[in-house]
């Protein structure tokens, strides 16, 4: 991945690479979040007015591939795609669902924020509410948040033993195999926050009345927390990003390029999928005929 502060072009590749491969944590090896710059601009648009320009080109391109996606799904593809969104607070999980999916057809598109389990979840294995949650055949799920928080939340607040959590890895990965084997295009995205930009974020919504409602106490505290969870998230990319499912970081300090950035890599993975309009089923010149006839 770059890490750096580099340019690149605006339709979203440096060089010839794809968005994808330029964000992408290869797996296998130790990750140090400190090595990535959450203020980057590894390619694409180099400004807000060009980036917000860019996120709305994407939006005809996003909205055709889901319609063909979900065409597919009636005619029986199992196909789907499911967009994980991970990060600390304030990275703007939020904010990224409803401009990502904005274009999107509702009917298509499932959207599930994950908050602290009920305690019906509670009471059944940590994935059985995901699973519930998980896209249809030709539909996108989005995630906010999601079963990482299993193994985040878990891990910094000690909410179960080290081995449960070091369990949860391996079923975490066994279960996004299964997904993969079922036609599930899983992309998982990290949205990388620097310390400094959380800070200046978690103020504005003190500072603006129609921000404070976003606001909990509780955010001091996890805020204190702030090594602990980046570790947490290291532990994350490194133990769950195998090649059928990897995680990318977007650097995330910059609202209108997080933005342009995961609806890059949701555009480049719908293509990748290719979706196609179902053949008829019926004779299409003799339907034509009789509507003419009357």
């Amino acid at each position: 991945m770059t890490r750096g502060k580099g340019k690149g072009a605006e339709g979203g590749k440096a060089g010839g690479t794809p968005l994808r491969e330029l964000l992408r944590v290869g797996g296998g090896g130790r990750v140090d979040l400190g090595a990535y710059d959450s203020s980057a601009i590894p390619a694409g648009p180099t400004d807000k007015d060009a980036g917000r320009a860019a996120t709305d080109a994407l939006a005809g391109p996003l909205a055709g591939l889901q319609e063909r996606l979900y065409a597919a799904g009636t005619a029986g593809d199992r196909r789907r795609l499911l967009l994980v969104l991970q990060g600390m607070d304030t990275s703007g999980k939020g904010g990224t669902v409803k401009h990502v999916t904005g274009p999107l057809n509702p009917a298509g598109c499932r959207v599930t924020a994950f908050k602290a389990p009920t305690a019906e979840e509670r009471e059944h294995p940590f994935l059985w509410r995901v699973e519930k949650a998980l896209p249809r055949q030709g539909e996108i799920g989005v995630f906010d948040r999601s079963h990482y928080e299993d193994v985040l939340i878990a891990r910094v607040r000690a909410l179960v033993a080290p081995e449960v959590v070091e369990r949860r890895y391996e079923e975490i990965n066994a279960f996004e195999r299964s997904l993969a084997e079922d036609g599930v295009t899983v992309v998982k995205v990290f949205l990388h926050i620097g310390f400094g930009e959380q800070l200046q974020r978690l103020l504005r919504r003190l500072d603006r009345p129609d921000k404070r409602w976003k606001f909990d106490p509780g955010d001091i505290e996890e805020r204190r927390m702030w090594p602990a969870y980046q570790e947490a998230y290291e532990r994350v990319l490194e133990r769950c990003s195998p090649a059928q499912a990897p995680w990318y970081v977007v650097p995330a300090d910059r609202k209108w390029y997080r933005n342009w950035a995961v609806a890059r890599l949701l555009l480049e993975h719908l293509e990748e999928m290719d979706p196609r309009y179902p053949a008829a089923t019926f004779d299409v010149e003799a339907c034509r005929a009789r509507l003419i006839a009357g």
